[in-house]
């Protein structure tokens, strides 16, 4: 029994020595080490990973925030733009209205004129045609009377 004492013994002392977690000068070292590797990343890696992602939301947010005024100031423009392509279509509408009432005015007096002239054009035509008329008349009337005097003559002397 005695030696089964002192084996089981020797294997507790065994356990204990190679156990997981040994309290000895390598932990204190282990955590050194990390804490050095820390400071290393946090140097090297990290901070400098950081400042680009800083960086680049800073660019991101400008870039966003200019985008945002531009697209205001576009919106502002559309409107203006539409604004004045109406009012210059209400007087590009007003223009060509008046423009189509001139013309129209225009053609009714040159029609009023052409149908005066026609007027004038016929009455000088009929006028003349009235004095050619009497003329003709005025002609047969001298040749009639002569014709008859002819004629009364032929039969006298025969």
């Amino acid at each position: 029994m005695y030696s089964l004492l002192s084996l089981f013994s020797e294997v507790s002392n065994i356990e204990a020595k190679g156990g997981l977690f040994d309290f000895n000068a390598t932990l204190p070292l282990m955590a050194l080490q990390f804490l050095t590797l820390n400071v290393f990343l946090n140097f090297l890696f990290y901070k400098p990973v950081t400042n680009i992602l800083d960086d680049r939301e800073e660019y991101i947010r400008n870039s966003l925030t200019s985008a945002s005024a531009s697209l205001v100031k576009a919106d502002e423009l559309t409107q203006k733009y539409e604004t004045e392509l109406a009012e210059s279509r209400k007087q590009a509408q007003t223009i060509i209205k008046n423009a189509q009432e001139e013309a129209q005015l225009i053609v009714s007096e040159k029609i009023k004129n052409a149908q005066k002239e026609a007027e004038n054009l016929l009455l000088n035509t009929y006028n003349e045609l009235s004095i050619q008329k009497e003329q003709a008349l005025k002609s047969l009337e001298v040749q009639v009377d002569i014709l008859s005097e002819q004629i009364k003559q032929k039969l006298l002397n025969d």
